[in-house]
């Protein structure tokens, strides 16, 4: 054990005070390689004092000046990327080349708010009545609130108060406790590349932390990414104490692979997407869909390519997949194939033997191989429920409308794709297919930052997507200002509805 991480609290480090800690370890190792304090509510409380004091001059500093400060935070970032990949891999088991994607894609939303005095423009109409003019502008909310899962400890914080703090709000950020130590050097350069201290704070925790955010009377939004039956828990008790929320969930992407698609680049598609970052990813896809005769070829083709994945230390970079996050995720997962088994399914390739070889000091880590599943159906837990680890499901669907079908009937509606030569079927799949997200012949359709990300149905509660413009409008309220300067004697009380003539 080398390390203790603590809190973030008005520009400083703070040790715990709760005396309580949760463990963090090393996946690719399998040890423990450090504590992470559990803030209790007076501690989150602390937190909320220091973004409450540091408000008012934070709102009042123009959106010029704080977009300056968004450049040297980008500049920052881009200058600690291989020591931010570092402790993404580190503590969640992903390859150092996709935790540096991971922290690309994060900075990407931070260059968006760069553009924060344009994003901030009001509208103004002239002569709305006699002598009246009418302006709105957006102001920022107040103290706002993030809570971020594991498997983006970079990417999700940075989509998050980046966003928020450039709108002029200020920030508490409560990172997941398996891998800490990314979000609480993100803050410290944050506050490097000037953001006052008390604008940006973050807390660690477990259930306790979330509970005191959720209920703050000062925390007026609050930002969540995770599970599908938190961001229920989230959203409900967030707006039940009359905080804005947008709360996102979980997912079951699918994609629809009709007969005319290029065989090899579906394989290579659902290879990357459906194993890389070993299935830990809310935009994994994690179901294929063959339609008509697909099904026997893609098989074919997969089957090989799972047996062969390079799997092993996150910092190898030959590694093309790393260990899952836990010991507990690594057998949750384990646990569904062997569900998946017991259902019926057509296990293709088995990954729960997979033993690690060439990599001495490491036959402890979190590893499970690759696994494939044919011929599952729709009433298979395995097929219902969100696996988040390195499993693929083939479902066969006869002809295009039932893909589209089973699509839509699922509870989740994070991302989907289809893969296709044919651009009537693409486009009638992404105007008819009830998915938030849509991926044609791009197996991840993350949107770049200057739209915005989220799903529909179950994946995502509350009315806002995440960064982007949907960031902007969720991290500020509107205001409506009709003036008048009359001169001369005033017309008196009007007691009716007042139009304007």
């Amino acid at each position: 054990m080398s390390k203790d991480v603590g809190h973030w609290i008005n520009g400083q480090v703070r040790a715990g005070t709760s005396g309580r800690f949760g463990d963090i370890f090393n996946p690719s190792v399998g040890e423990q390689s450090g504590r992470v304090a559990f803030a209790s509510a007076a501690e989150v409380d602390a937190a909320v004092h220091a973004a409450r004091e540091a408000l008012p001059n934070w709102a009042a500093t123009t959106p010029l000046r704080r977009a300056r400060i968004m450049f040297k935070l980008k500049d920052l970032l881009e200058q600690h990327m291989d020591e931010l990949a570092d402790l993404v891999s580190s503590e969640h088991g992903k390859t150092l080349a996709d935790a540096k994607g991971e922290v690309v894609r994060g900075i990407e939303v931070v260059e968006f708010a760069c553009g924060i005095p344009q994003l901030l423009k009001g509208e103004f109409s002239e002569s709305v009545g006699t002598g009246v003019d009418l302006l709105s502008f957006r102001q920022p909310l107040g103290v706002c609130a993030g809570i971020t899962p594991f498997n983006f400890p970079a990417m999700i914080p940075l989509w998050m108060f980046p966003m928020a703090i450039a709108c002029g709000n200020t920030f508490v950020l409560k990172p997941s406790e398996k891998d800490p130590s990314c979000p609480l050097r993100i803050a410290e350069i944050a506050k490097e590349a000037g953001v006052p201290d008390g604008v940006v704070n973050v807390v660690n925790g477990d259930k306790e932390a979330v509970d005191a955010i959720l209920t703050h009377p000062d925390i007026a939004a609050v930002s969540f990414v995770g599970s599908t039956r938190i961001a229920e828990y989230v959203f409900t008790t967030g707006t039940g104490h009359g905080k804005r929320v947008q709360a996102l969930g979980g997912a079951k992407n699918h994609m629809v692979v009709l007969p005319d698609a290029d065989p090899a680049q579906v394989t290579d598609a659902l290879i990357g997407s459906a194993y890389g970052s070993a299935g830990e990813r809310c935009m994994a896809i994690s179901v294929a869909v063959a339609v008509g005769n697909a099904g026997d070829k893609l098989i074919e083709d997969l089957a090989p390519r799972v047996r062969a994945l390079k799997i092993g230390p996150s910092h190898d970079p030959a590694v093309e997949m790393g260990p899952l996050v836990t010991a507990q995720h690594r057998d949750k997962v384990r646990s569904y194939v062997d569900l998946g088994v017991e259902e019926g399914a057509d296990l293709v390739v088995d990954g729960r033997g997979f033993s690690l070889e060439g990599f001495q000091g490491y036959e402890n880590g979190y590893y499970l191989g690759g696994c494939l599943f044919d011929r599952v159906e729709p009433h298979m837990k395995i097929y219902q429920d969100e696996i988040f680890g390195p499993v693929l499901s083939v479902v066969r669907a006869p002809d295009f409308d039932a893909a589209v079908d089973l699509v839509n009937k699922h509870e989740y509606g994070n991302g989907t794709a289809i893969f296709t030569r044919d651009g009537d079927a693409a486009r009638t799949f992404a105007h008819n297919v009830n998915i938030g997200m849509v991926g044609i012949n791009v197996p991840i359709p993350v949107p770049m930052a200057f739209h915005s990300f989220g799903g529909w149905k179950r994946s995502l509660f509350g009315d806002h997507h995440m960064h982007g413009p949907e960031g902007v409008r969720f991290y500020t309220k509107q205001k409506a200002v009709t003036s008048r300067w009359p001169t001369g004697i005033r017309a008196g009380a009007e007691f009716k509805m007042p139009t304007m003539t």
